[in-house]
């Protein structure tokens, strides 16, 4: 058996699978200590499913709190950002495009080395010993110990970030530091940057982790603990204590999977409704479809693999204007159940229109008895037009494909939807994204700039599999399990050698018996 939880900004959702089956699932509203949120849900799980807390085999927990922590500029600790790539790279230095707010709270400790490679494995520049006792001196001066460091196509060749890094490490033993070709893609100013979120976060995660492990504890569950990242994969515990900022976006990736294992169907579009936004994103081969952009997070560019996602302001507490004609993007969220009509409060928002249509029973039916039959005839049609226009822009090249409705605000699809080719509402819909984080594997990507003219393409794609097998062994993936489940290779022009950029992403099961 295996526990799945999903802490997103509004429910707390989670679900205990026997194997494929569930038996016991609990929505609740996601308190500000998201750990009492945490082990209520689990106090709720194991009584009602009547499971003893020695037949779980693993929690999977999905959480935003690191993405929260990063847009709401909070908990963030003071970072050196190292970069290694001089003489070129010297007009753009790192944190360059950053908003000046989270820049500030990191502390702007900027530090620029000669090194570095070119994608065909030339030396930029020869390491300077003077100018790495240089930054040391001043690491220790400012009693920085969190540090990213970057290096000119390190993907290819990561000798330099490992070199500083020791160095470092040597002088200042506690230094926590991130290398930002553990974050695989090419593309120096978005690796960068995601070290150095990620460093800025290293603190904040072992809080986050010890937490978690904690509220298990205190429940009796002394099994392995696994966090989802945001390809649809998961991290053991100690993994996301050094690499935080790969959850961001695991909530709507977590709702796809889930998706997946409720209908089994592999290709389909998923319309996620929760309490603020409707999150429609597309399952091709049992996996959400990447997005191939480059990805923004509280302002700042990164290379992390995301997976394409739409979302708009259509919830189960979005606010109802115009006379029905307008819904959201604001939301009452979580307060839904004292400023919704139904609730006694006093705000329109959709689970008004909802109830007043007859299509459920939520709250007292007699606080809405005022709304009358064209706002909500209004209402319904605006809800299901703005679904329907944003499952058109997100099909595969306008076919039709099926819709999979999941999430809590599911129920506010009443009629049918013209975008879609057949509508399915799975049982246990509303606990979906519990479900994916319970089913989720563990994961590895890697990425190359390699030459078919050196190098065979069997030889090459193999290499870089190598490569990604190795992060998700790390990760917890048991070896024997894991196989590629996407390979991408990208002819590069202009480039001599025939430059190819192969990237390689491998899933694996569970390493039974692993540790937290």
């Amino acid at each position: 058996m295996r526990i799945g939880i999903d802490v997103g900004g509004t429910h707390t959702d989670a679900v205990i699978l026997d194997r494929d089956n569930v038996i016991a699932a609990t929505k609740a509203l996601t308190s500000a200590n998201v750990v009492s949120g945490i082990t209520d849900a689990l106090d709720t799980l194991l009584k009602d499913g009547a499971v003893s807390q020695d037949k779980i085999e693993t929690v999977m927990i999905g959480t935003t709190q690191f993405t929260n922590a990063i847009v709401e500029r909070r908990e963030l600790a003071p970072v050196a950002a190292v970069r290694i790539c001089l003489p070129s790279g010297q007009g753009m230095p790192p944190m360059i495009d950053w908003p000046s707010d989270i820049s500030e709270a990191l502390g702007e400790h900027v530090y620029m080395l000669h090194g570095g490679y070119l994608y065909d494995g030339f030396p930029v520049a020869d390491i300077r010993k003077e100018e790495i006792d240089a930054l040391i001196k001043d690491l220790i001066g400012k009693q920085i110990t969190n540090i990213a460091i970057a290096s000119a196509f390190s993907p290819m060749n990561a000798q330099p970030e490992k070199i500083v890094a020791a160095k470092i490490l040597a002088a200042i033993p506690h230094a926590r530091i991130t290398l930002s070709y553990n974050f695989g893609r090419l593309g120096l100013m978005e690796r960068e940057n995601a070290a150095i979120m990620n460093t800025a976060l290293l603190t904040f995660s072992d809080k986050v982790v010890g937490s978690f492990l904690d509220a298990l504890k205190n429940r009796g569950l002394h099994c392995p603990a696994y966090i989802s990242q945001n390809d649809g994969t998961l991290m053991s515990a100690d993994f996301v204590r050094a690499y935080p900022a790969l959850t961001f976006a695991s909530g709507p990736t977590n709702s796809l999977r889930g998706a997946y294992k409720l209908t089994g169907l592999e290709d389909a579009i998923v319309v996620d409704i929760g309490g603020t936004t409707s999150d429609i994103g597309v399952l091709q081969g049992g996996f959400p479809r990447e997005s191939n952009v480059i990805i923004e997070i509280g302002g700042v560019r990164t290379n992390f693999r995301m997976p394409d996602i739409l979302a708009i302001g259509l919830g189960g507490g979005s606010l109802v204007l115009d006379e029905g004609r307008t819904i959201g993007p604001h939301s009452v969220g979580h307060k839904l159940v004292t400023e919704g009509l139904v609730f006694g409060g006093d705000t329109l928002t959709t689970t008004d229109i909802l109830v007043a249509s007859g299509a459920a029973e939520i709250g007292d039916p007699s606080k809405i008895e005022s709304i009358s039959k064209d706002v909500v005839s209004q209402a319904t049609d605006t809800m299901h037009m703005m679904l329907d226009q944003s499952i058109e822009m997100m099909k595969p090249g306008g076919k039709d494909m099926p819709v999979i409705l999941v999430g809590g605000g599911a129920v506010l699809v009443t009629g049918g939807l013209k975008a879609a080719s057949e509508l399915l509402r799975p049982e246990n819909a509303g606990v979906a994204n519990a479900i994916g984080a319970a089913i989720a594997q563990i994961g590895g990507e890697a990425e190359r700039m390699l030459s078919y003219r050196s190098i065979s393409r069997e030889e090459a794609i193999q290499k870089v599999t190598g490569e990604a097998t190795d992060r998700a062994v790390r990760a917890g993936a048991d070896i024997a399990s894991i196989k590629a489940v996407d390979i991408d290779e990208t002819s590069v022009p202009y480039m001599d050698e025939g430059a190819t950029r192969v990237r390689v992403k491998v899933i694996g099961d569970l390493l039974s018996g692993a540790a937290a």
